[in-house]
């Protein structure tokens, strides 16, 4: 049996999903794709389309850029021919009267082991509170949050050094699959839609530019979390200066890549204060309320992103150079 539906999503992350179910026609027909329109990018502020667009095209199949809240929005999903939508980080509130549309229903990959971390950035929020492990969720969309029935979960173990990109790009493969297979399986009868525990669950709020403000009065340990979810997005930042004098100024600077210091570290200084920069030869640290965090790739405001020993040679650290 071919289950003809709609793919909804919008960046890079979607592509895996949209991929595998356009390529697996004997299970599978995907009559259009719903994205969001094009979005200006870049200094010339031009109209570029959705990476799930660009890729819907290649593949030559229909895109809709249509408004969800256009009160006739569901009678074009209709006019599609899908029985049913699969939806991967579309990015736009579906409210009731879209969700009718198809008598299949909305399937969305979530990524994360839900009822746990609904909402919006459920891997950054997944690695900056330290969890062991995270995971994909198929479930059937609903008027709540993330709140439908499940259909399917798998679970991995979030890496040491891993940063949330890192780990999306993971999860959208490995989601993908699970995704395409829920979906066969539905079809076939096989498994049923379970509803969600019912419990006090963290909420995976979008991490904002001020919520990336790096702190130094805290452990090591989670100031490493901090720069890891905040990577590549909206990244982990502080303001640079080579002194606390009113004539040192203060520039933005963005950690894409840190590690905390091992205690053992040759060079490794003995005691730093918070914020205080210190380096070697080899080796780059910043103070924080216990051993220092070694910064590894750094992008300074304006400049491209580098090794942050070449960013400190180029800037000349000085005596008293910190962060803040």
């Amino acid at each position: 049996m071919v289950m003809t539906l709609l793919f909804a999503g919008t960046p890079q992350v979607a592509l895996p999903s949209l991929r595998l179910l356009a390529a697996d026609q004997e299970h599978f027909r995907v009559a259009a794709v719903l994205t969001r329109p094009d979005a200006p990018q870049g200094r010339g502020r031009h109209l570029h389309p959705s990476p799930v667009k660009a890729e819907a095209l290649k593949l030559g199949i229909p895109v809709l850029e249509d408004d969800p809240s256009d009160p006739d929005f569901p009678a074009r999903l209709q006019d599609t021919g899908a029985s049913c939508a699969a939806v991967v980080a579309y990015g736009r509130i579906l409210r009731q009267p879209v969700l009718d549309a198809f008598e299949g229903g909305w399937y969305n990959l979530h990524f994360s082991l839900l009822p746990q971390w609904r909402g919006a950035a459920p891997v950054q929020r997944a690695i900056w509170a330290g969890d062991a492990i995270t995971g994909a969720t198929v479930f059937q969309l609903t008027a709540g949050m993330d709140e439908g029935p499940i259909l399917a979960q798998s679970t991995v173990e979030i890496g040491p050094h891993e940063t949330s990109g890192e780990l999306l790009d993971r999860l959208a493969e490995d989601g993908s699959h699970l995704l395409a297979a829920s979906l066969e399986a539905l079809a076939e009868g096989r498994i049923q839609p379970k509803e969600q525990t019912q419990g006090a669950y963290q909420v995976a709020a979008k991490i904002t530019h001020q919520d990336a403000h790096m702190r130094f009065d805290v452990p090591v340990f989670a100031l490493d979390r901090q720069v890891r979810a905040c990577s590549p997005e909206p990244g982990a930042w502080c303001l640079y200066q080579q002194g606390n004098g009113p004539q040192d100024k203060q520039t933005g600077l963005t950690v894409l890549r840190a590690a905390p210091a091992r205690g053992n570290e040759p060079g490794l200084p003995s005691h730093l204060e918070p914020g205080r920069l210190a380096m070697d030869r080899r080796h780059l640290w910043v103070g924080t309320k216990t051993l220092p965090l070694e910064l590894q790739m750094v992008k300074a405001a304006g400049k491209r992103a580098m090794k942050a020993m070449d960013w400190a040679r180029g800037a000349r650290l000085e005596d008293g150079a910190r962060c803040s």
